[in-house]
């Protein structure tokens, strides 16, 4: 009888510990939030191209063509802007010596291959004269934020009779 006895009283034991166990806590939620603000519209150049190309002075007129330097059109401002467009605008290139200028009726751009980031639609537009303000390239069809980059080409036609001398001009990019 003694083995009974022991046995139910480490049964009772054990029920007691069971019971004697706190039950878990229930889960908590906590909400959180992150806020992002809207972005900008904002465009890159090069400050100085250096010089664009060299040619002997001649009779006929003929063109001068180079490189303007990287440009970049950054638009964090998501698809509510509805697009973007680069415009440029030329002074007269003015030589160093005196003497006649070549216009900006004669410079020309050339917007070459554009690298993009994003979705965007970009429209080049390669105007033929600088003399105005005159649109580049429009970007239409924006879903979130996008970007474009490139390196434009500037053409300078340079009439007969013009002095030997390096004229100098500004181009100068706008973005709306």
């Amino acid at each position: 009888m003694k083995s009974t006895f022991l046995i139910s009283a480490t049964t009772i034991c054990a029920l007691a510990l069971v019971s004697a166990v706190p039950s878990a806590a229930a889960p908590g939620e906590t909400t959180a939030t992150v806020t992002l603000t809207g972005g900008v519209l904002s465009m890159t150049v090069q400050a100085d191209a250096g010089n664009l190309g060299t040619l002997p002075n001649v009779v006929e007129s003929r063109v001068i063509s180079g490189a303007l330097g990287e440009v970049q059109v950054n638009d964090a401002r998501s698809a509510a802007s509805g697009g973007w467009i680069v415009s440029v605008i030329s002074t007269a290139f003015i030589p160093t010596v005196g003497g006649p200028t070549i216009a900006a009726s004669l410079i020309g751009y050339s917007v070459g291959p554009i690298t993009q980031t994003g979705t965007v639609t970009l429209e080049k537009n390669d105007p033929t004269s600088l003399e105005g303000v005159t649109p580049a390239i429009t970007a239409t069809g924006i879903t979130g934020d996008n970007s474009a980059t490139w390196d434009p080409t500037i053409n300078v036609t340079v009439e007969s009779g013009m002095a030997s001398a390096v004229y100098a001009g500004t181009i100068t990019h706008s973005v709306l």
